[in-house]
């Protein structure tokens, strides 16, 4: 029965926003949000919002090892932690604490793509499906019970951002409320993960994602895909970085050296790689914000047979 469960939600942003309206929004009884602490000229983190909005209460800590918050967690009586958008390290002591366990969502279907960054990995890797894990958490990274898992399809054009914003985002936050529901009916499965399938990376960073213009031009766009909006596809021109974003593929070989800009266009430029060109419509360059690519092209006074990667 919805509300019969005391819940504790430890999250924070947007996601964790939307879980907690979920769960409220079934009538579950969450009875407290661990939120990380605020941040000075930033905004209210929305999962302490949603949660002020209906009277739960709010608890802050640096970290969620320190003594103060294991027990402040024990003070609630969970009957179910839920993790919606955890990035700090949640000790055993309050994996463990709640009555039915904890259940945690992963942007990846586990054993695949265990680890921090595992929403860019899939694209860049070329991959054409990814999805959502509900897990139970453990003492390993990623390596709990599977609860649920969707999948989601990458489409040819996807990028890190639609992948997120359009499908494991709100995908996720429906998984969350079910899987909250089958907790409480008794219906929630421990699915062992197949350590066979496992595959571990970690954080997608900008050293990651530099452009190597000497390799097939479509891995070149699945990289770009899959560090858009963050960390952004970086190379070097004339000695100074720039990142790329909102890119396409186009084919054919121009037969020009790799690196080499083809075409300045109205709406972008195109660089040769192997098996064709990348087509860049938005870039950042060093110290700069995000603009168009016409606005920089006109700045630099970019031109056919420029070279980037110099």
């Amino acid at each position: 029965m919805a509300g019969d469960m005391r819940i504790v939600i430890i999250g924070q942003e947007a996601f964790g926003g939307k879980v907690l309206e979920a769960l409220a929004g079934q009538g579950e009884t969450v009875v407290g949000v661990f939120v990380p602490p605020d941040r000075e000229g930033r905004p209210m983190d929305p999962l302490k919002v949603a949660a002020q909005e209906r009277d739960i209460p709010v608890l802050q800590f640096r970290r969620m090892r320190a003594q103060e918050a294991i027990d402040a967690f024990m003070d609630l009586k969970a009957d179910l932690g839920v993790m919606a958008f955890v990035t700090d390290i949640v000790p055993d002591e309050i994996l463990e604490a709640p009555a039915k366990g904890t259940i945690q969502y992963h942007p990846s279907l586990l054993p695949k793509h265990r680890g921090p960054s595992s929403i860019n990995w899939p694209i860049i890797q070329g991959e054409t499906e990814t999805g959502l894990t509900i897990f139970w958490p453990d003492k390993g990274l990623d390596t709990g019970p599977v609860l649920l898992q969707k999948t989601v399809q990458i489409g040819p054009d996807d990028t890190l951002g639609s992948v997120y914003f359009d499908n494991l985002f709100p995908m996720g936050v429906e998984a969350m409320a079910e899987a909250v529901s089958m907790v409480s009916g008794g219906s929630a499965p421990r699915l062992v993960q197949d350590e066979s399938n496992a595959t571990y990376e970690g954080w997608c960073r900008a050293a990651d994602v530099e452009i190597d213009w000497n390799i097939p031009v479509n891995e070149i766009y699945n990289l770009t895909r899959g560090s858009d909006p963050s960390p952004g596809a970086t190379t070097t021109i004339n000695g100074e970085s720039i990142q790329f974003f909102r890119t396409a593929i186009r084919p054919g070989d121009s037969g020009k050296q790799p690196g080499e800009v083809i075409e300045v266009a109205d709406d972008g430029f195109s660089v040769a790689s192997q098996g064709g060109a990348l087509f860049v419509m938005r870039v950042q360059a060093a110290g700069s914000r995000k603009v168009m690519a016409p606005e920089w092209m006109e700045a630099v006074g970019l031109k056919a047979g420029d070279r980037f990667g110099t």
